[in-house]
């Protein structure tokens, strides 16, 4: 049987105050597969993914890459992070720098590329993403899905073995969300290798390979994305009704 790409192991996060976030979550994912993790506010989804990409770190439990243990201070961060992309609600960009600056930063202080190769590799994951036409542009003169793909194309650009998408599409108006959903489904469609955290159902019942709903910091239920349709997925079934209702 071939060895996850990702693995995380009995992952718990508790918070101060006592807030139990994760609790002992558990799962794999291979590579080139596309796993969407649903479930309500609160159920611990971006705790999962920020405990990943160590932006926090884990009260318990083990996360591994490519068999290698990336939670523990032996695994210097910044190498974890640049193997392990990460795309935010907030698009996180630079407001006073230009979408060529905002990608091409990390390629020279973290990756050491010459000028010339990051500028390079700027403009061929801008034109993955359809922004190379904005490549003068600054943050505050795009919209917001705009944003969001220039995001994207940040990430892909340190070469990342592994995506993680936090709810990309919330901080968006609602005629914006289909451009942010269709680059991610064609980084799928090529065999990226990615975790999304979403509230977009039908995203997940069209793209994923995989689904994972939590609830209560728990994985309730976790299986093919036919499980979202699944009647005996009765958990499941209750926080669609909610979400609606």
């Amino acid at each position: 049987m071939p060895e996850a790409i990702l693995s995380v192991k009995d992952m718990e996060k508790t918070y101060a105050g006592g807030v139990h976030a994760v609790r002992g979550i558990s799962f794999d994912v291979m590579e080139g597969e596309s796993v969407a993790i649903i479930g309500s506010s609160g159920s611990g989804k971006s705790t999962v993914l920020r405990c990943i990409n160590r932006l926090i770190e884990p009260t318990k439990g083990v996360v591994r890459l490519k068999g290698e243990q990336i939670n523990t201070p032996a695994a210097g961060i910044n190498e974890v992070r640049s193997r392990i992309g990460m795309v935010f609600q907030s698009f996180e960009l630079f407001a006073h720098l230009k979408v060529l600056d905002n990608i091409t930063l990390g390629l020279i202080h973290v990756r050491r590329m010459s000028r010339e190769e990051a500028n390079e590799e700027a403009k061929n994951v801008l034109d993955r993403v359809d922004m190379l036409d904005r490549i003068d542009a600054y943050p505050g003169n795009l919209s917001g899905g705009q944003k969001q793909r220039v995001a994207i194309a940040r990430a892909l650009a340190m070469k990342p073995e592994v995506m993680l998408f936090d709810e990309p599409t919330s901080a968006l108006d609602p005629e914006l969300i289909g451009s942010v959903l269709e680059t991610i489904r064609g980084l799928a469609d090529e065999g990226m290798t990615m975790v999304v955290v979403t509230h977009e159902i039908s995203f997940a019942r069209d793209v994923a390979d995989r689904v994972i709903y939590l609830d209560e910091g728990v994985v309730a239920e976790e299986g093919p994305s036919s499980i979202i349709d699944d009647p005996k997925t009765e958990r499941m079934r209750r926080f669609l009704s909610s979400i609606n209702d």
